[in-house]
């Protein structure tokens, strides 16, 4: 997969509009995913796919063949997606965002065995807890609890995406999912991590 998005990078650097839109099938919506993830919101997660593209097209003379490209347009959209939790005010709540329409899938972070009434409740609060938790986090935290458990990326992937050391890495998300432990057990969830 990555010689064949290598090609396309090169290919839509040299104006192949048909490479940069195949680049943009491959890739849309993992970007909305991530985006919707890190911040809780449809349309900010749209925006941030296309932000993203844009960046991509007008910084494409700037990737560097021997990174993966997936690394690359991945360190693009946490960034701005980063920026954007930065600007956010500390009020700001995403409560509302929890019955968007969308369901909880992307937080859907246990299995389900049983598929009784009872258990889809207790799914269902759990998936809505651990929501309000992730989205309540730090940022330096939240990008890479995202990043690892929601898009499984491997802690290198996440230290080329985030550009930071690999020990830097490593310690944030034992501190993430210490913070995410401790405010789901203040808050009654059970401890499926």
């Amino acid at each position: 997969m990555n010689y064949m998005e290598t090609r396309l990078a090169k290919l839509a650097r040299n104006g192949d509009r048909r490479a940069f839109a195949e680049l943009v099938e491959l890739y849309k919506d993992k970007i909305y995913h991530l985006g919707y993830r890190m911040l809780g919101n449809r349309q900010e997660a749209e925006d941030i796919v296309q932000e993203t593209f844009m960046r991509l097209y007008s910084n494409l003379h700037r990737y560097d063949e021997n990174q993966k490209f997936s690394t690359w347009i991945f360190r693009i959209a946490a960034n701005l997606c980063i920026d954007r939790l930065r600007k956010r005010k500390v009020t700001y709540s995403l409560d509302a965002e929890v019955n968007d329409g969308e369901g909880n899938d992307y937080y859907a972070m246990m299995s389900s065995d049983e598929d009784t009434p009872e258990k889809q409740v207790i799914v269902s609060e759990t998936q809505r807890q651990i929501r309000k938790v992730i989205d309540n986090m730090p940022d330096k935290y939240k990008s890479i609890i995202v990043l690892r458990y929601l898009q499984d990326l491997s802690l290198q992937e996440i230290s080329d995406v985030l550009d930071m050391p690999i020990t830097t890495i490593k310690t944030r998300l034992h501190r993430g999912r210490e913070y995410l432990r401790k405010k789901l057990e203040a808050s009654g969830t059970r401890n499926y991590l």
